[in-house]
């Protein structure tokens, strides 16, 4: 019976793939073996010794000490790309309204009055100051071509946009799904100065802070939009705001509301909306449940930030040995010549790394005893040790 912290609601659809009888889920629980959390910050909190993973049902952990966890040899999963069409959608909304004057013209709506006939005059009088611009033709750039940067760019191709991005990290996989129509910039310059519409789509890292600052906002096309659905610290709001007070900014457009963007006629902020879904938070849930599972019973590792992706069967009738490590020579050595002394045959194994981890699966033909476990986990760099019972 493996025991499940959740920090947050979590997606019934989620806490379905854990099922009764094997898993026990609860807000309150003792020596959990993992913990789902959407929101709530655990970097206030003390996680227990027993927590073997960490699920995030959403993309973001920086509500996460996954650097204390990894020293722990304990792995941080997410789920990428479960909310990407959620936020590209929201992305798209935003991109319209900024297009069209939208949100300035409800607020003159709003503020109508009189009969029909005044209203009508009123209406007729002041569109004018709404006039805005269509988007085929205009050009998009797409910094960060994750799930949502590559959904976001290949629909925005779709409207006749013409799309450059730019992300020196991106997966093959996601390659393979991009739009050969959108095109390769350069550098993240490159891309601003070629572009009348910026949408970030990036972790918020040391080099990501400030990405989009004054600097680079001079670079771009007069009159352009900014779009931040990815975090408040990516874009400086003093440089948006002094960019357009002076006219060279046509709207700020993001999920980040501040003080500094409060009021300002042309900021659309909504209220981190990204993944308000029903949709967005059932596939992130479902997402997040199936790796804590797949990693508790058979020690598979899929979408975590911090450790490597390390996925092999396990055959019946075989024993599973996982092992965290420090990634330095000749742990892999040891653990084999360990499992050799106590005369126990290798049936397959893996070995994976990532920074400063390392993760090993050893399938074993027998049953593993607790002399080899002790001897396996007294070596120096090893985090953290498992055995998976055969089935």
């Amino acid at each position: 019976m493996f025991k499940i912290q959740t920090l947050n609601n979590i997606s019934p659809l989620g806490l379905e793939r854990l099922p009764r009888g094997s898993y026990e889920v609860a807000s309150e629980i003792g020596s959990p073996d993992a913990v789902l959390v959407r929101s709530a910050d655990m970097h206030k909190l003390e996680i227990p010794a027993s927590v073997k993973a960490i699920g995030r049902a959403g993309a973001g952990t920086n509500n996460i000490p996954v650097a204390a966890m990894s020293q722990r040899g304990v792995p941080v999963f997410n789920a990428p790309g479960a909310n990407a069409n959620a936020v590209k959608e929201l992305v798209l909304a935003g991109l319209l309204m900024a297009a069209r004057n939208i949100p300035q013209a409800l607020d003159f709506v709003k503020k109508l009055d009189g009969d029909d006939h005044a209203l009508h005059k009123q209406v007729e009088d002041g569109k004018k100051k709404f006039v805005g611009f269509e988007l085929p033709g205009r050009t998009l750039g797409v910094i960060g071509l994750g799930a949502i940067g590559v959904k976001l760019a290949n629909t925005a191709v779709e409207l006749g946009m013409e799309v450059f991005g730019y992300d020196p990290a991106m997966t093959v996989q996601n390659a393979w799904k991009l739009d050969s129509r959108v095109k390769q910039a350069l550098s993240v310059d490159d891309l601003v100065a070629k572009s009348q519409f910026i949408s970030v789509h990036v972790p918020l890292l040391e080099a990501t802070r400030g990405l989009i600052n004054a600097e680079r906002l001079k670079l771009m096309k007069k009159q352009g939009v900014i779009l931040n659905f990815a975090r408040a610290e990516i874009v400086d709001d003093r440089a948006v705001v002094e960019a357009l007070a002076a006219g060279t900014l046509h709207a700020y457009v993001c999920d980040f509301p501040s003080n500094a963007l409060k009021g300002n006629p042309r900021v659309l902020a909504t209220p981190h909306l990204g993944a308000s879904t029903g949709e967005a938070e059932d596939n992130c849930a479902v997402m997040v449940a199936e790796q804590i599972r797949e990693f508790l019973e058979v020690g598979n590792v899929r979408n975590s930030v911090n450790f490597p992706e390390a996925v092999m069967p396990l055959l019946p009738g075989k024993t599973r040995l996982t092992v965290v490590n420090a990634n330095v020579p000749n742990m892999v050595g040891q653990i084999t010549t360990a499992l050799a002394k106590h005369n126990l045959n290798i049936a397959d194994l893996l070995n994976k790394s990532r920074g400063d981890i390392a993760y090993t699966l050893v399938d074993i033909d027998s049953a593993v005893g607790e002399a080899v476990v002790a001897e396996i986990a007294a070596i120096q760099g090893v985090l953290k040790l498992r055995v998976i019972a055969a089935r």
